[in-house]
């Protein structure tokens, strides 16, 4: 089981579900928490589900930059400097 705290937001994820049901009544019983259920983004990271585990990206995140720096509509280069 692996508990992520950030401030007012817990994640609990863990591969036994009855462990996780357990903790999460037990947590609920030292503290009125809610229950969001699915984990879809966290501390800007985006989370999906895949039959072998969980995928961790920031994807979005790095679009959210380039766009704000106006750079959104511009081609990548494949080195972006000279070597040597």
């Amino acid at each position: 089981m692996a508990l992520l705290v950030n401030v007012d937001r817990l994640v609990l994820t863990g591969n036994e579900p009855h462990t996780c049901v357990v903790f999460k009544a037990y947590l609920n019983q030292c503290f009125h928490i809610k229950d969001l259920v699915s984990l879809k983004y966290f501390l800007r990271i985006e989370v999906t589900k895949s039959p072998k585990g969980l995928v961790l990206n920031q994807y979005r995140y790095a679009l959210e930059i380039i766009d704000e720096r106006g750079l959104l509509g511009f081609k990548s280069v494949d080195l972006p400097m000279e070597i040597n």
